[in-house]
């Protein structure tokens, strides 16, 4: 009998699937479906029935092993669980982009020993009024990794008023640094229920698919993990998708390459060398965040097909790392000119189908949903009665939790519109750019091909960034070298390393980035889903 090793990719916009040989190491079959975000294992076994179908038996598959970008674009997004920070210790004040970060006395010096008492009064007394607006905890104290009493006895404490979780830096690091120790401890507290919902998909789907074979998962250094070990240590996978890109590259006989993914959410970027990607010991950077995370040296921000476009003034466009659903893969979406324009409404917040009905009854914006179907901002103001900020803030909340979608127009909608991409409707891509090109005073070719040129830029800036932090320790240097003709100079260079390219968007915008680089860009077979391949050669090694 045959034995095959399973790989899936489970990004923002699509979850792939692959089966690998196990003996010959070769792709057998491969399905790509588009990321369910309200309901993960409805994506997931789509993709697994699709690479099934073929006639491979359950029973064959000897291993899954999956790598995801969930973290990472929860990251870049903004998104994750609500966490309030708790610093114990006399320590230079810091700011994480988290709910709240409440500074207490206490910690340890570097022998271990008290430097003084933990202020638990304060900290008891701050959690009744703090309890409603979070949904976990995380807890550093200064030289917890010489003593982590002080953290223990908060987290204790916590536990007794509120059963959230709380996740203590002393757990998830053994290296000094306050602010990325607390950084490591937040990312685990913030991406914990996503990672909880995203393994509990895996076994629903396995379980559906008739699967049972050992899981792995695919860690951001590049090893694998089992699934069992993630749920509390869910930052581990940032970059998960990013070593499974690099594994898949390696094995494809490159040495020295900068492989560029270009996926629906974001653009990681990477250095392979010597046919193996640099390890960043000290902890990867991601967005605002600076942790104690081993992970695949990358840079990787908010720019891909599924970024939403924001029309800016004088006919200026850029995108927004937020992702929204294109409007040429949302199916019986309303004419966009009866709702989309330049303002508020560059989008259209659409209703999840089987929400529990208490949960839609109790909130003012779902239950307006609920009642008049799909809504542009404005008017959902007016029937929700909650406007401006709120309204925005509110959006973001019930999109995260899975609860609505929002669609707008998208580098994907411009490529369907020219007629350069065509897996979705492009007759509504075509009225959505009609709109937004008569608001920029432009004819709607000239409009999308603006769109595809600001996509080319932001991912070349990525591009850039992660160059000069690999260079110089810092990315200063960009915005001369991404606007390198003005009214005083003009500059030229060229890379010396070639491109790979990586992910569904990869071929409409990378030939295009490599010629204004000066080099190259490579496209392996099946590059279309080679996290997924890569994560399935990472399985292979613990079959």
């Amino acid at each position: 009998m045959s034995a095959y090793v399973l790989g899936i990719d489970t990004g923002g916009t699509y979850t792939d699937a692959v089966l690998l040989d196990a003996t010959t190491r070769r792709v057998v079959a491969w399905n790509k479906e588009r990321t369910t975000p309200h309901d993960l294992s409805l994506g997931v076994g789509r993709a697994l029935t699709g690479l099934l179908a073929g006639g491979v038996r359950p029973s064959e598959v000897c291993r899954l092993s999956v790598s995801t970008t969930l973290a990472t674009n929860a990251v870049v997004e903004n998104r994750g669980a609500r966490v309030a920070l708790f610093v114990l210790g006399t320590v230079r004040h810091f700011k994480l982009p988290v709910v709240a970060t409440i500074f207490f006395k206490g910690g340890h010096t570097i022998t271990g020993e008290e430097e003084e008492p933990l202020d638990l009064e304060g900290l008891v007394d701050t959690l009744p009024t703090l309890a409603p607006e979070v949904d976990s905890y995380a807890v550093c104290g200064a030289m917890s990794i010489k003593n982590p009493t002080h953290e223990l006895v908060a987290r204790q404490a916590i536990s007794l008023i509120d059963p959230k979780p709380v996740f203590c830096s002393h757990q998830v690091s053994t290296n000094p640094g306050m602010l990325e120790r607390s950084a490591t401890a937040c990312l685990h507290a913030r991406l914990m229920p996503l990672m909880t919902d995203f393994l509990a998909s895996i076994q629903r789907s396995m379980l559906a698919t008739g699967l049972d074979c050992p899981v792995t998962i695919i860690c951001g250094n590049g090893t694998g993990a089992d699934l069992s070990a993630i749920v509390d240590q869910a930052a581990v996978t940032m970059a998960s998708g990013p070593a499974a890109t690099a594994r898949f590259c390696a094995a494809g006989g490159l040495q020295t390459a900068l492989v560029v993914d270009v996926g629906g959410t974001t653009t990681d970027v990477c250095l392979l060398r010597d046919g193996a990607p640099l390890i960043n010991r000290a902890g990867c950077v991601i967005g605002q965040w600076r942790t104690h995370v081993e992970a695949v040296d990358m840079y990787t921000a908010g720019a891909g097909g599924d970024s939403r476009i924001v029309c800016r003034s004088e006919g200026r466009i850029e995108l927004e790392p937020a992702r929204v659903q294109p409007i040429a893969m949302t199916p019986d979406l309303p004419d966009p000119r009866d709702w989309l324009d330049t303002g508020v409404d560059s989008v259209l917040v659409l209703p999840v189908a089987g929400l529990d009905r208490e949960v839609v009854a109790a909130d003012p914006v779902l239950t307006a949903l609920d009642r008049l179907g799909p809504l542009p901002p404005s008017r959902l103001a007016a029937a929700s009665g909650i406007t401006g900020i709120l309204l925005e803030k509110r959006l973001e909340h019930l999109a995260y939790r899975q609860r609505l979608v929002l669609t707008g127009f998208t580098p994907t909608d411009a490529l369907h519109a020219l007629g350069r991409l065509d897996i979705g409707d492009r007759r509504s891509s075509e009225r959505a750019a009609a709109v937004l090109a008569a608001a920029a005073g432009l004819a709607p070719e000239a409009f999308c091909q603006r769109v595809v040129e600001a996509t080319e830029t932001a991912i070349e800036t990525i591009i850039l960034s992660y160059l000069g932090r690999t260079v110089w320790q810092d990315d200063q240097a960009v915005p001369v070298l991404s606007r390198r003709d003005n009214e005083l100079f003009s500059l030229r260079f060229a890379l010396k390393l070639p491109l790979v390219g990586i992910g569904a968007a990869a071929r409409s915008f990378l030939p295009a980035i490599a010629e204004r680089l000066g080099t190259t860009v490579t496209f392996l077979d099946h590059c279309e889903v080679g996290n997924a391949i890569g994560a399935a050669r990472i399985g292979l090694n613990q079959v």
